[in-house]
C-alpha cells in the first residue's frame, strides 16, 4: 500500500489477520458472531446468532467460568477483559485455543453486561508449563483476583461441612485446576478423612485413621504446619517411599498438601492433586495458600454451626414431650417450630400430663426469651408443673405453686451492680384439665392467650377464661378457674403468640389469619396442625403480612385436641347415635367480675355469626345481659351461661340458659314508668319464642329460645323443665329482672 492511498476496510484487515468479531448481550442472552468467529468456534464459516447455551457448548467449562469472573473484574477496573479459551468439539475434545479480547460494559437498569470483542487462534502450549498457564488464563493477576473473589464468596455462603466440600470440589483455579481433592482432619493422634473428590468410590479407605507419625505428606503437614508441594511422581516416591504405593494407584502427576490453620492451630490438611505436572510457581502457591486459609475458616464456621444446631435440636427434643399416652375418646396433635434466627431453642413448650383423677392436663406456655436461658427455665418449669399436677392439685393450685417456683428460681441468680436481681424472667401458661368422659374443660390461665374452639360445623370461637399474672412475677398470685365444654366433634386449639404474630402481625390481625385456616380446613387433626403452621410459615404467608414494621420472629408452640364423635376433626364415631348439628358456648360470670358480661355478649354474637336475623341476635344479646345482671344484682352467687344452637340451617333453634344456685324463683312484675328494675321478664316474654324457669337440685335455670325464621318450634319442647312462656311462679324478689 502506497502513501496517500485510502486505508483498507476494518473487515478486510480482520480477515487478513484471521481475527473474528463477536457481540454478547446478557440481557437478551444472544451471542452474535461473524464468519471468522464462527469458524474459530467450530461452526460453519458464516455469520450467526447463537444463544448463550449454544456458545457455551463450544467452550471448555472451566474457561467459561473464568470468563464471567474476568468480565466482572474488568468492569470494576474499567479495563479490557482478556482471556484464552479452549474450543471443544461435539465429543468434548479440544480442537484449538483462541484468545479473546473485549471491552465489557454494565447496564445498572437492565442489570446486564454487553461485550464486543475479537477472537484469534493461538498456539496451544503444554499443560502445566508457565506458557500453558498463561495461554489458558491470559492476564494471570486479573484471573487470580476474580477466582479468589468468587471462591471467597462461595465458601462464606456455605452453611455446612457438606456444602463447604461441594464448593471446594467445584473450584476452578486459574490455569491449574486440580481433579482430585481431599480434606483431612485430626482426632487425637489420628488423621481422619473429612471429605474427598475425584478419587473414586472407597478411595479414602487407605488414609482413614492414619497415625500422625506416619510417613505421609498429609500427616507431616499437620505435625509441622508447613505446606508440602510435590511436582512429580519421582519427587513423591523419593521423599515418601513408604506411602508412595498408596498414592500411585490414583495416577496423579503433581500434589499440593496445605495446612488448614485457624487461630494459629493446624486443624487438618487440604490435598490438591493434578493429572499433569505442575511446577508450583510462587503465584500458584499464593493462590493455593489463600484458598487453604479460606477453606479452613469455612470448615470451622460450618463445624461450629453444625455443633450448635445439633446441641439446640437435641436440647429441644429432650425438653419437649411426646403426646403419649393418648386421652381416651380424644385425638391430639402438636407442633413446635423454633425461631428462624439465632439459636434454634426457645422458651415455648407444650405438655400432656396424666392426672391421679384419671383425667388429663393439657399445658402450653412461653418463657420470656429465645435463648439457652429461656430453654433451661422452660425445662425446669415444665418438670415442676408435672410434679404439682401429679400431686393431685387443681389447675389454680398448680399455677400458683409454679409461679412461686419460677419466682424463686429467677430471683436466686446473679445480681447487678446495685444488688438487684438480674436477668429476671417470667412465663405465660395455660393449664387445661380435661375430663374425657364429659368433655368438661377446667382452665387456669397465667397471662397466656385464651383457648379457641372449632365447633363441629366449622364455627371458631375464642373462649374467654379467667386468669392471673404471668408466672414468676408475684409469688402470691391467684389463678381463678373457668369451665368450658368440648362437644363431640369439636377441636380445642392452644397456641403461643408466635403463631399469631409471625410475619409482622399483631394479635388481632394474626388471629384473623389463623381463624380463616381453622374455619376452612378439611381433614384430620394432624393435617390441620400442618395447615396452621403453613399459614404463617409457608410460601403463601407473604400474601398476608401484618401491618407492623417490626417483623421479629418468635417460637411457635401449638397443641390441638379433638373430642371424637360428631363430624369434626376427630372423625365420626361409630358408637354415637346420629344427632343434629350442635354448637355450644359456656361461660361463668363471677360476682366479682361483672365486666365479663360484655365478654358474654361478644361470645354470643360469635356463636350466632351466621344467624340470618340480626334483630333476633340483638334480642338474644339484650336478654342475656338482663339475665346475667339479674343474677349478679339479686343473688350472692355466680352465674353460668350456656348458649347453644341446634338443628340444620333453616330449621335451627337457639337456646340460652343462665344458672345460679339461688332457690328463689323470679316472677313477673309490672314496673311503673320511673321504675329502675322489673322489666327483665317482661322483655323476655315479648322477645323470646319460648322461655321458662327450671328448678334444679340446688338453684335454678332461667332459659329462653329463639327459632330461626321459617323454622317451626313448639313451646315446651321435650327437655324443658319449666312451662314455656311462664316464669315458673313462686314468691320472692331475688331473681326478678
Amino acid at each position: 500500500m502506497r502513501t496517500g492511498e485510502p486505508l483498507p476496510a476494518v473487515g478486510e484487515v480482520l480477515v487478513s489477520l484471521a481475527t473474528g468479531v463477536w457481540h454478547w448481550d446478557t440481557a437478551t442472552g444472544l451471542v452474535t458472531v461473524d464468519a471468522e468467529a464462527a469458524r474459530l468456534l467450530g461452526l460453519p464459516a458464516e455469520g450467526a446468532v447463537l444463544t448463550e447455551a449454544q456458545a457455551r457448548a463450544r467452550l471448555h467449562p472451566v474457561d467459561w467460568n473464568e470468563i464471567t469472573g474476568v468480565v466482572q473484574l474488568a468492569v470494576a477496573e474499567g479495563t479490557l477483559a482478556e482471556v484464552r479459551i479452549r474450543i471443544m468439539d461435539e465429543r468434548g475434545r479440544i480442537v484449538r485455543v483462541v484468545r479473546s479480547r473485549s471491552k465489557p460494559s454494565f447496564d445498572p437498569a437492565k442489570k446486564a453486561y454487553e461485550l464486543i470483542g475479537t477472537l484469534q487462534e493461538v498456539t496451544e502450549p503444554s499443560p502445566g508449563t508457565p506458557a500453558g498457564r498463561s495461554a489458558v488464563t491470559g492476564d494471570w493477576r486479573r484471573s487470580r483476583e476474580a477466582f479468589l473473589l468468587d471462591a471467597g464468596r462461595a465458601l462464606a455462603e456455605a452453611r455446612s461441612t457438606e456444602e463447604v466440600l461441594r464448593v471446594a470440589a467445584g473450584l476452578s483455579m486459574p490455569g491449574f485446576s486440580p481433579d482430585g481433592l481431599a480434606v483431612f482432619g485430626v482426632e487425637g493422634d489420628r488423621l481422619t478423612t473429612i471429605g474427598y473428590h475425584g478419587e473414586g468410590e472407597g478411595g479414602e479407605a487407605p488414609f482413614t485413621q492414619m497415625s500422625l507419625q506416619t510417613d505421609y505428606p498429609g500427616a507431616e503437614v499437620v505435625r509441622t504446619g508447613k505446606a508440602v508441594y510435590l511436582s512429580s511422581p519421582e519427587q513423591y516416591r523419593a521423599r515418601y517411599p513408604l506411602t508412595w504405593p498408596l498414592a500411585a494407584q490414583f495416577g496423579r502427576r503433581s500434589w499440593a498438601y496445605l495446612p488448614l490453620t485457624v487461630a494459629g492451630r493446624t486443624m487438618g490438611t487440604w490435598m490438591a492433586a493434578f493429572s499433569y505436572p505442575v511446577a508450583f510457581t510462587p503465584d500458584e502457591r499464593s493462590v493455593l495458600t489463600t484458598v487453604a486459609r479460606m477453606l479452613a475458616q469455612a470448615l470451622t464456621r460450618a463445624g461450629a454451626a453444625e455443633t450448635q444446631r445439633e446441641l439446640a435440636e437435641g436440647l429441644q427434643r429432650s425438653m419437649l414431650p411426646s403426646l403419649g399416652p393418648e386421652i381416651p375418646g380424644m385425638t391430639l396433635a402438636a407442633r413446635y417450630i423454633p425461631t428462624g434466627g439465632g439459636l434454634q431453642v426457645g422458651g415455648d413448650w407444650y405438655d400432656l400430663i396424666p392426672l391421679p383423677s384419671k383425667r388429663f392436663a393439657l399445658v402450653i406456655g412461653d418463657v420470656q426469651g429465645h435463648d439457652v436461658r429461656a430453654a433451661s427455665l422452660m425445662g425446669q418449669l415444665r418438670i415442676a408443673l408435672r410434679a404439682y399436677a401429679a400431686e393431685g392439685h387443681g389447675p389454680d393450685a398448680v399455677l400458683s405453686r409454679a409461679s412461686r417456683f419460677l419466682y424463686g428460681l429467677t430471683r436466686a441468680g446473679a445480681t447487678d451492680a446495685a444488688g438487684a436481681p438480674s436477668d429476671l424472667r417470667f412465663a405465660t401458661c395455660l393449664y387445661v384439665e380435661v375430663d374425657p368422659v364429659t368433655g368438661v374443660l377446667t382452665t387456669a390461665r397465667a397471662g397466656h392467650l385464651d383457648p379457641a374452639i372449632r365447633m363441629a360445623d366449622g364455627t371458631v370461637m375464642v373462649r374467654g377464661t379467667a386468669g392471673g399474672l404471668p408466672l414468676g412475677i408475684d409469688p402470691d398470685s391467684d389463678y381463678p378457674t373457668s369451665r368450658l365444654g368440648l362437644e363431640p366433634g369439636e377441636a380445642l386449639m392452644l397456641c403461643t403468640d408466635g403463631l399469631l404474630e409471625t410475619g409482622g402481625h399483631d394479635l388481632d390481625t394474626g388471629w384473623r389469619r389463623v381463624r380463616k385456616t381453622l374455619e376452612t380446613h378439611q381433614g384430620g387433626l394432624e393435617e390441620l396442625a400442618d395447615a396452621l403452621v403453613q399459614a404463617v410459615h409457608g410460601p403463601s404467608s407473604h400474601h398476608t403480612t401484618g401491618p407492623l414494621a417490626d417483623r421479629r420472629e418468635d417460637d411457635i408452640a401449638l397443641l390441638l385436641a379433638c373430642r371424637r364423635g360428631g363430624t369434626g376433626h376427630g372423625g365420626p364415631s361409630t358408637a354415637a347415635p346420629a344427632r343434629p348439628a350442635l354448637r355450644r358456648s359456656m361461660l361463668t360470670i363471677a360476682q366479682a367480675e361483672p365486666e365479663r358480661i360484655a365478654e358474654a355478649r361478644g361470645q354470643l354474637r360469635e356463636l350466632l355469626h351466621d344467624w340470618p336475623s340480626d334483630d333476633q341476635v340483638d334480642s338474644a344479646v339484650l336478654l342475656v345481659s338482663e339475665m346475667l345482671t339479674n343474677v349478679l344484682v339479686h343473688t350472692d352467687d355466680d352465674a353460668l351461661l350456656v348458649a347453644e344452637v341446634a338443628g340444620d340451617p333453616g330449621e335451627r333453634r337457639m337456646r340460652i340458659e343462665v344458672t345460679d344456685t339461688s332457690d328463689s324463683l323470679p316472677h313477673k312484675r309490672r314496673p311503673g314508668e320511673l321504675a329502675s328494675s322489673g322489666r327483665g321478664l317482661v322483655l323476655t316474654e315479648l322477645l323470646a319464642d319460648a322461655w321458662g324457669v327450671s328448678p334444679r337440685g340446688e338453684g335454678k335455670t332461667i332459659w329462653f329460645e329463639l327459632y330461626e325464621p321459617g323454622a317451626g318450634g313448639a313451646e315446651g319442647e321435650p327437655g324443658d323443665d319449666g312451662a314455656a312462656g311462664s316464669p315458673g311462679g313462686g314468691p320472692g324478689e331475688p331473681g326478678a329482672a
